[in-house]
C-alpha cells in the first residue's frame, strides 16, 4: 500500500447516503485523491469502508480513526481481512482512544490508562487468527508517548486538528521510516470573517476535548487562546483563503515531514458533500 500525495477526510462519506458517497469517492479518485478518510463515532464502519472501497480502483479507504472503545480487536481483525481479500491492499486501520467527554458518555469511568488501552488493542489485532499487519495500521497520536507507540508498533500517525508545526514535532518522534499523515481543515472563502463564521462554532466544539487542548498548550497556545478561540489559534488550525491559501499551508506540512495530507473542507453546510470544494482544490494540490 503506497501513501503519499493528498488525500480527502469527510464526514459525509462516512455519514452521508452511502450510494452519493460510493459516486463521490469515485469523482474523488478521478480527481487525483490518493486517499479517502473518514470518523468512526458510532455505527457500522466497516460497512462505509466497503462502499468506499466498491467504488474506486486503487484509491486507499482509511478509518480516521476507528474508534478502539467501540470495537473487539479480533472483530476489527476479521473485517479488515474480509474488506482486504474482497479488494485488496487498499484499507488502512487508522486507530485511536478517541476522548473521554466521548466515551464515559454512555459507560462512565470506561476510559482509563488510554495507553495501556492502545496497547492491548493492538496485542489482539495481532493475535488475531488473521492479523492486521503493522504496515496496514496508524495510529492517532499527539502527545508523545503515543507518538512512540505509533513509531512502534504501526506503520505511523495520523494526527488530526494540528498545525505543521506538530507534523515536525511528529516527524521528529518517529523518525524517518514511519508515515506521518495529518489532517488538514480547511474553508474555502475570501474573508477572516467568512472563515470564522463557517469554522469558529466546529472548532470550539473540538476545543472542550481534553486531548485537542492539551496538545495546543504543549504547542505553546494559551488557555486564553483555547478559551475564545482566537484568530491566533483559529488561523493556525484552519486553513482558510482561496485555492493558493490552502495549497501553502499543505505544502507546509509537507515540508514540516508530511507524507501524505488529508483535506478535511468546511462549508456553511455541514451534511452537504463538498464537491464543488473537492473540485476546486484538486488542481492546486496536486
Amino acid at each position: 500500500m503506497e501513501l503519499s500525495g493528498i488525500g480527502v477526510w469527510s464526514q459525509q462519506l462516512r455519514y452521508g447516503d452511502a450510494a452519493e458517497a460510493a459516486e463521490a469517492a469515485a469523482e474523488l479518485e478521478e480527481l487525483g485523491y490518493r486517499a479517502m478518510w473518514v470518523p468512526d463515532i458510532g455505527g457500522p464502519v466497516f460497512d462505509a469502508v466497503g462502499n468506499l472501497l466498491g467504488a474506486t480502483r486503487d484509491a486507499v479507504v482509511a478509518t480516521g480513526i476507528l474508534n478502539l472503545w467501540m470495537h473487539a480487536p479480533e472483530d476489527a481483525a476479521a473485517s479488515f481481512a474480509a474488506l482486504t481479500d474482497a479488494h485488496g491492499d487498499r484499507f488502512l486501520m487508522g486507530i485511536g482512544v478517541s476522548h473521554a467527554p466521548l466515551v464515559d458518555a454512555a459507560e462512565p469511568g470506561r476510559y482509563r490508562r488510554p495507553l495501556a488501552a492502545m496497547s492491548e488493542f493492538l496485542d489482539g489485532l495481532d493475535a488475531a487468527a488473521r492479523p492486521v499487519p503493522q504496515g496496514s495500521r496508524v495510529l492517532a497520536a499527539l502527545g508523545p508517548k503515543m507518538l512512540e507507540t505509533a513509531a512502534k508498533r504501526a506503520r505511523g500517525v495520523h494526527p488530526y486538528l494540528v498545525p505543521p508545526e506538530h507534523t515536525r514535532l511528529a516527524r521528529e518522534a518517529v523518525g524517518d521510516g514511519p508515515l506521518v499523515v495529518p489532517e488538514q481543515t480547511v474553508v474555502l472563502c475570501s474573508t477572516r470573517e467568512q472563515a470564522r463564521e463557517i469554522g469558529a462554532d466546529w472548532l470550539r466544539s473540538y476545543l472542550g476535548l481534553p486531548n485537542y487542548a492539551g496538545n495546543l498548550l504543549r504547542l505553546g497556545f494559551t488557555q486564553e487562546d483555547v478559551d475564545a478561540v482566537s484568530d491566533r489559534l483559529f488561523d493556525a488550525l484552519i486553513a482558510w483563503g482561496d485555492e493558493e491559501a490552502i495549497r501553502r499551508r499543505v505544502d507546509e506540512h509537507r515540508a514540516a515531514g508530511a507524507d501524505h495530507v488529508c483535506v478535511q473542507v468546511l462549508t456553511a453546510d455541514g451534511n452537504a458533500f463538498p464537491r464543488e470544494e473537492w473540485r476546486r482544490l484538486a488542481p492546486a494540490l496536486r
